[in-house]
């Protein structure tokens, strides 16, 4: 089978009764894939066989990046209810400013760079699909000239004025997840979206050995209620093309 993904999800988290603990707990068990969807002729997403796909891995959670196509937000549509027969729960991952032109080539169609505008579309559309449980920044910590904390403030409350369940789980890399990270962010994150690298030794693709011990300090960091969602590469990132390899993305699973 085609290689369906990138980065695969794994979660820890507790159960929910209050609005921010019922959006950590739609976080609990998130155990799937992300991104590399099978595309049609058309550029469009094809929903159809991706289903299927998730299916045959048993995937509990599909986390959905908008960038590949001017059409992801549409074709998000589409999927949503199909995938919601499978019980499967599904995340939005935008990508910001460094990602975007002229750094790239393409942005996060079609509100581009308009997080705000971003959040209040996420917000309704998850309030008539209520299996898409959370939305992701990538590279958020790099971004932070633009994602201060008044601004995810403001993110935040426009979205929870329309659905109080959505959950908002930025990706953030171990070295920028500090004290002075916490006490300016803390409050405003349902959990933390952590891509594993090893950065506690020196970033690398094949050791696996530090995994519990950076979710740890992250939590001690954090706090111990705050979820960790752990991305495990399972494809070559960047320059270290060398890793990624199964015995190192079972290791950093098990």
């Amino acid at each position: 089978m085609r290689l369906l993904t990138c980065l695969i999800l794994l979660a820890l988290t507790s159960c929910a009764t209050r609005p921010s603990e019922e959006r950590a707990g739609q976080l609990r068990g998130s155990f799937g894939t992300y991104d590399a969807e099978p595309r049609l002729a058309n550029g469009h997403v094809d929903a159809n066989l991706l289903l299927s796909e998730l299916v045959e891995l048993d995937a509990r959670t599909y986390n959905w990046l908008i960038w590949h196509g001017d059409t992801d937000w549409d074709d998000l549509k589409t999927f949503l209810p199909l995938a919601k027969q499978h019980h499967i729960s599904v995340w939005v991952t935008l990508v910001p400013p460094s990602e975007s032109p002229p750094k790239t080539g393409k942005f996060s169609e079609p509100f581009r760079l308009d997080y705000e505008k971003w959040a209040a579309q996420i917000a309704a559309l998850s309030k008539d699909q209520p299996n898409l449980v959370a939305w992701s920044i990538d590279d958020f910590c790099a971004n932070r000239k633009l994602f201060t904390p008044v601004e995810v403030r403001k993110m935040m409350d426009i979205a929870h004025a329309k659905n109080p369940r959505l959950a908002f789980v930025p990706c953030c890399y171990y070295s920028d997840i500090t004290p002075v990270f916490a006490t300016n962010f803390g409050s405003l994150l349902d959990g933390v979206l952590f891509p594993y690298r090893d950065e506690s030794n020196g970033i690398n693709m094949d050791d696996a050995s530090h995994v519990v011990a950076e979710i740890q300090k992250i939590k001690s960091v954090m706090g111990r209620s705050m979820p960790v969602i752990l991305d495990v590469y399972a494809t070559p990132h960047s320059q270290y093309l060398n890793g990624s390899q199964p015995p190192y993305v079972r290791a950093v699973m098990g």
